[in-house]
């Protein structure tokens, strides 16, 4: 048993009828749709997101409909997400196979992205809870405003790691810290107990994405290819900090050159070879085991012991996966 499956032990049956559900949810009898949604379900990822939501709901109380209606509602969000994001960035993979707006077009992408985002809102509504809807609103604002933060970074002459980190705080982070504030309060949990776990997911949110940028530099196996940010004009963590303390002006000047996406796959690979000479994988490395160790810090100790040992490993997990 691989430690993805150890996590999921504790809420295994539950998880089994999120899927069955989000299938079902997803169903429609649009001959274009369905090749678009079969598409994307040949890739469902590693459903780090729908699992936190039911360790969180399971940490204060069970995983009742209301908490899979958060679930699918939370996740439908994600994978219309990342779709637009993929037209936006003129992406060609996702997860190890063809974006849809590479494998269709991007009209069928935009429209099934749409169609996602519609039923992740009918899935939120059907809980009932104003609270849910009220968060899950926001989440999508924090979403959109992180994607347009970034796009407005990628002009800019200055590398700012505090515009990094609000970057990835509103685009990966706050739907972590959105999934298990949910969870909890849709399982009967108090305020108190849903902040407590709001805060981390914020912490193993940022985890997951340090180790999405680390990935970029040297792992094929995540169905992403390598130096694919910079190729998107991305400069993450790692590069920030090596161009930052370097006093050599070519390298500054490459790196605003691969922002504004002019260089070519050669000066990528340089201004890739650089970041690792100078330490800069090491640097995002500090950064996320010191979040995961905060994240560590925040589970209740005094709850379900299954639980505990769960949401420990997956701040493990986020923090040291290999794909």
């Amino acid at each position: 048993m691989d430690i993805l499956d150890k996590i999921k032990a504790p809420v295994a049956a539950e998880l089994e009828q999120f899927n069955d559900t989000f299938r079902k949810t997803l169903y429609t009898n649009n001959p274009l749709l369905e090749r678009a949604v079969e598409h994307l379900l040949k890739a469902p990822g590693k459903q780090v997101r729908p699992l936190l939501v039911m360790l969180a709901a399971r940490m204060v109380g069970k995983v009742n409909e209301k908490v899979i209606n958060v679930a699918l509602a939370l996740e439908m969000l994600h994978t219309a997400s990342l779709v637009h994001d993929d037209v936006v960035d003129e992406s060609e993979r996702r997860r190890g196979l063809p974006s849809l707006s590479a494998f269709l077009s991007n009209q069928v992408a935009v429209l099934s992205g749409d169609f996602i985002l519609s039923k992740a809102l009918e899935c939120a509504a059907l809980t009932d809870d104003v609270r849910v809807v009220r968060y899950f609103s926001q989440l999508g604002q924090s979403l959109a405003d992180g994607e347009l933060l970034q796009l407005d970074s990628q002009e800019s002459e200055v590398l700012s790691e505090a515009v990094y980190f609000d970057v990835i705080g509103r685009k990966t982070a706050s739907l972590f810290s959105v999934c298990a504030r949910l969870g909890a309060l849709a399982a009967g949990g108090t305020e108190s107990e849903a902040e407590r776990l709001a805060q981390f997911g914020k912490l193993i949110g940022l985890c997951f994405q340090l180790r999405d940028d680390i990935f970029d530099y040297g792992s094929a196996e995540v169905g992403k290819p390598l130096g694919n940010d910079m190729k998107e004009g991305k400069l993450t963590l790692p590069a920030i900090y090596a161009v930052k303390h370097s006093d050599d002006a070519s390298i500054q000047e490459l790196a605003l050159k691969v922002r504004r996406r002019e260089a070519s796959a050669e000066e990528i690979q340089r201004l890739i070879d650089f970041t690792v000479s100078q330490g800069g994988l090491e640097y995002a490395q500090w950064h996320m085991k010191d979040m995961q160790g905060m994240a560590d810090g925040l589970i209740d100790e005094t709850r379900d012991a299954s639980i505990t040992e769960a949401l420990h490993l997956l701040a493990s997990f986020v923090a040291e996966r290999v794909i």
